[in-house]
């Protein structure tokens, strides 16, 4: 059985993109049962010198959304980073993302398959073919802001655990019975 370039990229991310905002959405709910704000995660850290939540929604969104149209453009150009916003605005940021992901068709991904690319990214110069951008570049910096986000909630007292952050997981219909 082959995995083609579309199986691997576009609802990878959406599996993940959908289960961020699950868990946007179950801080909002403890936020309401709680009396808090969401506003105050905007701008927490897990450390002092690591980015604040804001920056990880801004990122994970841009690595999969883009990560994707990548592909087909053959340039890494997501939009600019914005900065602190209100919480609701990084729910929404994480709706649009997972709307261009459902926007994406199977066949022209998979076209795109063995395409090489030459991107300018930040300071660098990188060469990739579209298999090993999306599996060396974009699908792990994706996962290592999405799991920031979930372990700056979680380390702030929103009650979210492992299936939480898993989602919707992709199994056969029947459970493979």
């Amino acid at each position: 059985m082959t995995t083609s370039l579309y199986d691997l990229s576009v609802p990878t991310f959406l599996q993940t993109v959908s289960a961020v905002a699950g868990f946007l959405d179950r801080a909002v709910r403890h936020c309401d049962e709680t009396g808090g704000d969401p506003d105050a995660f905007v701008s927490a850290r897990l450390y002092p010198d690591m980015a604040p939540f804001h920056f990880q929604i801004e990122a994970l969104s841009h690595h999969a959304a883009w990560g994707v149209e990548t592909l087909k453009t053959g340039v890494f150009d997501p939009p600019g980073l914005i900065g602190a916003m209100p919480f609701a605005d990084l729910q929404a940021m994480v709706g649009r993302a997972e709307a261009m992901l459902q926007g994406f068709r199977r066949e022209e991904i998979d076209a795109c398959a063995g395409r090489q690319l030459d991107l300018q990214i930040g300071p660098r110069r990188l060469a990739f073919t579209a298999e090993s951008f999306i599996l060396s570049f974009s699908l792990p910096n994706f996962h290592f802001h999405a799991v920031t986000a979930y372990d700056i909630l979680r380390t702030n007292g929103v009650p979210i655990g492992k299936r939480d952050y898993e989602g919707r997981l992709r199994t056969l219909p029947d459970g493979g019975l």
